[in-house]
């Protein structure tokens, strides 16, 4: 090559054409002339012989301000790796930062593993079903398992909210578990039918482990005939505290399943307890590389104490808090953990760096706690958000109205009591006595006229426990049993029956309470237990005049939609529900944050139940800063005395009590107890429910301590989500975003027609034969996700209905909800993609920098190590813009005339780049290997401890088989370590950090 090449200049190597890049540098070894040449994140040496020119024939690909928007969408989208979150949008669900927690833990952790220790009804299914899409949309969740108990299944909660996810899973009963066991060990794959399943904790049992049938001695497909074939993406196990026995065939079923996952999830609302071996089992279970015993879980915990005082210390901005805080950092590193582990983790000195700021810097402190936070020893594998942490979602005001029975009324009550005096002394075999004299107190105290129906269901077999009170398995009784009150118990229905269109004080309550609500909002939602009260009210609702709706277990999928979607409907509207009747198994997984008053027409004795059902208008979306909690009562009833004796006082009225399941299940328990003690006279139980209630409320306010502290020493602080959310949100992900890359994927298949999809609309697309047989062979890559959209599209002439606002497609499943992980998006990103750099003229009004022209350079930085993330970088000459550019970018538009930038101005932005992308790499490698060294050092140590304890037990053996076992435990125990060390090494030996021009901006900024 004769003729000198110009920095800035783009060259290609002679024997390797496809390799390209730009000179940017030139000097002269000896005779010869050496070019800098930037290529594939790097800069290179060559001689003038090794590079040409490459043809400039081809302009500069040149985009528009929605060609770029779509293309760096495209690329986050495209990418796997991408270190943002894709999960906005992803299901008719109105979503709080909080529940993108567990998205974060798990997609930022080297082994995607996690336990969701969430409150009762904070949203863990929510969180589950996030972690889900999440994992879908970076390829990751194509097989996916939810474990959780039977009432679940047979209540559709989990197959409901994942439909609300545009999620269809497969339930398995028995035969179709035995079926995919079979599929597998023929075919060696899960079967496709059901790599989206829901499998209930009733099946995991000694045929599923081992494939042994009770009372038979054939074999079938089972678990451990599986082993090493089985393999599940994601495996979700709900209500884990099921499995905190070892001994137990469910837990055993549940490790294979682990054992066979890439990723899992684990919720439990169950108290952490720190000490009990409960939380142990769950955590070794989940990382048995990180917690591979107890008391390597007991040395990890130590520091935790001393980290939950410097945070303390750290929040209380008193005088000297930096030196309390490193007095406790002082006292974790003296551990044996903190001297092994802590003591090599970079954060540490980060932590110590901080600690010499400003003590009067809030940012300081903030720094510091967050540090803290992260140096805590079970942060990347257990997430826990509390009520409290989050706010209450609103203020309860609760109230009770008490009325007094009618004579015929007080009449039937009497005789119900006598009746439960006389069940008790009975005492016939097989009678649950208090369940069955608690639902006949209960029900007489909910309505009079629900006893009659009641009764009959009795000698009917037709007492169905979910609906009665909550249980799970319904109340048969033979002939036999019932024989001894049959006279009584028909006496009473007779009583009762003749009350029908009698006065009723409790239900004229009821109709005072709902016309004092009339005006806009103008909706009360009705609770009892009972559906013979539900029907009572429902044909006196009707006789008012009342448009009601009516909730319950029994209504079908279809028509509870429908009711929901009348019930939130305003008042104007003539096809609207005034008040809703509901029981708790009804209204189950459903939400009325819309309606902010509540009637409880009867009053559960389960607390638990109490605040079920509060929580369905109690919880984030509620419109109003109230909410009212009306009770219903009948002086001298059971109920009465229960409510005012104990369950008002203990406090679930008026907060939430999240974190006490527990004692709150003791005091169900015990109100039973002492409800049908007949060897206590009213007085003894009015002073006996006073006693518990002031015992329990000790134990709710002690409990509500330790779990403050067990929080810290766990590293559930709840604090700094919202920063953790907006760290990993990226703009090019957003609503506007998604909808402008769809637009411009529609536009293409139907040129010169443009689609109303903007936010807050529905946008109705029309679409020909050809279009819709254009989409149908883009989504074909997409299998099983894009499966339901492919067979609506094939329904013949379509008109398909488009939105980015979850709110309008909450009630609509015809609508598609487009977000990153929807198969139409993802199809759109795939035709925007852009294989060259591209280039773009664009003008954009801001206060952010100073006016004025300026180039951008965008590129995309892939981090190799012990887990993949890929970021945009933005680089410009200027500070300021380098620094703003993303947002600058984001809400550009194109200028009236586009030209690119000048050859001087790309070679400064690719120095620029060169040297940030230098010093970015160099620090990347550094951040990986400290990572390694101190999970090295942790896994080194672990090795230790455990191969030390084997020795010992080895040594102490005398017994021939009993040492030989030890000695190929030892052997099988160095083997495993030393697989895990060879990983970390691995790891360390990846670590790279690769960069990928996108594109170059000439950027006008004006003022505002």
């Amino acid at each position: 090559m004769s003729e000198p090449i110009a920095p800035g200049t783009v060259v290609r190597l002679t024997g390797r054409p496809e390799v390209s890049g730009a000179v940017v540098s030139i000097d002269v070894v000896g005779a010869e002339t050496r070019y800098g040449v930037f290529h594939d994140g790097t800069v290179n040496p060559y001689f003038a012989s090794q590079v040409e020119g490459v043809p400039t024939g081809a302009e500069p690909i040149q985009v528009s301000s929605a060609g770029l928007h779509a293309s760096l969408t495209a690329a986050l989208l495209l990418d796997k790796n991408s270190d943002y979150l894709h999960t906005r949008n992803a299901g008719r669900v109105d979503f709080e930062p909080y529940q993108y927690r567990p998205v974060l833990k798990l997609v930022q952790s080297d082994r995607p593993r996690i336990l969701v220790a969430d409150d009762v009804g904070v949203g863990k299914t929510i969180e589950a079903c996030l972690v889900l899409k999440e994992l879908q949309a970076r390829k990751k969740a194509e097989s996916v398992l939810v474990i959780c108990p039977r009432p679940l299944v047979v209540d559709d909660k989990w197959r409901n909210e994942l439909k609300r996810f545009d999620e269809d899973f497969a339930h398995l009963d028995s035969r179709t578990l035995r079926w995919c066991l079979e599929e597998t060990l023929r075919e060696g794959v899960w079967p496709t039918r059901y790599r989206k399943a829901i499998l209930p904790y009733s099946l995991l049992d000694e045929t599923l482990l081992t494939g042994q049938r009770p009372k038979s001695r054939t074999r079938v497909a089972s678990l451990d005939s599986l082993a090493g074939e089985l393999k599940f993406d994601l495996v979700i196990i709900d209500e884990a505290h099921h499995i905190r026995n070892r001994e137990t065939k469910a837990y055993q079923c549940v490790q294979r399943f682990v054992d066979a996952a890439d990723a899992v999830l684990m919720l439990s609302a169950t108290p952490i307890q720190t000490h009990s071996q409960d939380l142990f089992t769950l955590v070794n279970l989940l990382r048995d590389d990180l917690v591979l015993d107890w008391s390597d879980y007991q040395v990890m915990l130590e520091p935790n104490e001393h980290l939950y005082n410097a945070s303390q210390a750290a929040r209380s901005a008193t005088e000297g808090w930096q030196a309390a805080v490193a007095e406790c950092l002082g006292q974790a590193l003296e551990t044996e953990w903190g001297r092994t582990v802590m003591a090599l983790d970079p954060r540490t000195a980060q932590l110590r760096g901080h600690l010499t700021g400003d003590p009067d810097d809030d940012r300081v402190r903030v720094r510091v706690i967050r540090g803290i936070e992260e140096l805590n020893t079970f942060s990347e594998i257990v997430t826990r958000t509390r009520r409290r942490d989050i706010g209450e979602f609103t203020t309860r005001k609760p109230a009770a109205h008490e009325v007094d029975f009618t004579d015929a009324q007080q009449d039937v009550y009497d005789a119900v009591t006598i009746l439960g005096e006389k069940i008790a002394v009975t005492r016939a075999r097989g009678i649950p006595v208090k369940f069955l004299m608690s639902t006949l107190y209960r029900q007489a105290a909910s309505s009079i006229t629900g006893l009659a129906p009641m009764i009959e269901d009795l000698f009917e077999n037709r007492l169905r426990g979910a609906e009665m009170s909550g249980e799970n398995e319904d109340l048969t009784l033979a002939p036999e049993q019932v024989d001894a009150f049959r006279a009584e118990a028909r006496a009473i229905q007779s009583m009762a029956q003749r009350l029908d269109g009698a006065p009723d004080p409790k239900v004229d309550l009821l109709r005072r309470i709902v016309d004092d609500k009339a005006g806009a909002n103008n909706k009360v939602l009705v609770f009892s237990t009972f559906r013979h009260t539900i029907e009572y009210l429902e044909r006196r609702c009707d006789e008012w005049g009342l448009r009601v709706g009516v909730m319950h277990g029994g209504v079908p999928d279809d028509d509870r939609k429908s009711i929901r979607r009348r019930f939130k409907l305003p008042q104007t509207d003539p096809d609207a529900f005034d008040v809703m009747l509901c029981s708790e198994v009804g209204t189950e997984g459903l939400d009325y944050q819309f309606c902010n008053t509540l009637v409880n027409y009867d009053i559960p004795w389960n607390p638990m139940r109490i605040e079920q059902r509060i929580g369905r208008i109690d919880r984030r979306g509620q419109a109003s800063e109230t909410v009212a909690i009306i009770n219903l009562l009948t002086r001298g009833t059971i109920e009465a005395e229960i409510y005012w004796r104990c369950l008002s006082r203990i406090g679930v009225f008026h907060h939430a009590l999240g974190g006490s399941e527990k004692i709150l299940g003791d005091v169900t328990n015990a109100v039973v107890d002492i409800a049908t003690n007949l060897t206590m006279a009213p007085h003894e139980r009015v002073a006996a429910l006073k006693q518990l209630a002031d015992n329990e409320i000790a134990r709710i306010e002690e409990e509500q301590r330790l779990e403050d502290q067990r929080a810290d020493l766990l590293g559930f602080t709840g604090r700094s989500f919202e920063d953790n959310v907006a760290e990993a949100s990226s703009a090019w992900l957003e609503d506007t975003k998604v909808a402008n890359l769809v637009k411009a994927y529609f536009e293409t298949l139907q040129p010169g027609r443009s689609i109303a999809l903007r936010s807050g609309r529905v946008a109705r697309v029309p679409l020909g034969a050809e279009s819709v047989a254009r989409i149908v062979d883009d989504l074909d890559s997409y299998g099983e996700v894009a499966h339901r959209l492919k067979r609506r599209l094939r329904g013949g002439k379509v008109v398909l209905s488009m939105t980015t606002d979850p709110t309008l497609a909450e009630d609509d499943e015809a609508t598609e909800l487009l977000g990153p992980t929807h198969p139409l998006v993802r199809v759109a990103a795939r035709t925007a993609q852009q294989a060259d750099p591209v280039h773009a003229g664009l003008r954009v009004v801001s206060d952010l920098v100073a006016p004025g022209c300026y180039p951008v350079g965008i590129y995309a930085w892939t981090r190799f190590g012990s887990r993949d993330a890929l970021t945009l970088r933005f680089v410009s000459s200027n500070r300021d813009v380098e620094d703003s550019a993303s947002a600058l970018l984001a809400a550009a538009h194109d200028r009236d005339s586009s030209p690119l930038l000048a050859m001087s101005d790309s070679l400064a932005l690719d120095q620029r780049h060169a040297a940030l992308w230098a010093e970015a790499r160099t620090g990347h490698r550094d951040v990986q290997a400290a990572t390694v060294e101190r999970r090295f050092a942790a896994l080194t140590a672990q090795k230790r401890r455990r191969l030390d304890a084997i020795r010992r037990q080895l040594d102490a053996t005398t017994h021939a088989d009993i040492a030989s076992m030890k000695a190929g435990e030892l052997r099988a125990a160095e083997a495993a370590f030393d697989r895990l060390l060879d990983g970390q090494r691995q790891a360390a030996g990846r670590a790279e950090l690769t960069a990928r021009h996108l594109a170059n901006v000439l950027l006008e900024v004006v003022a505002q």
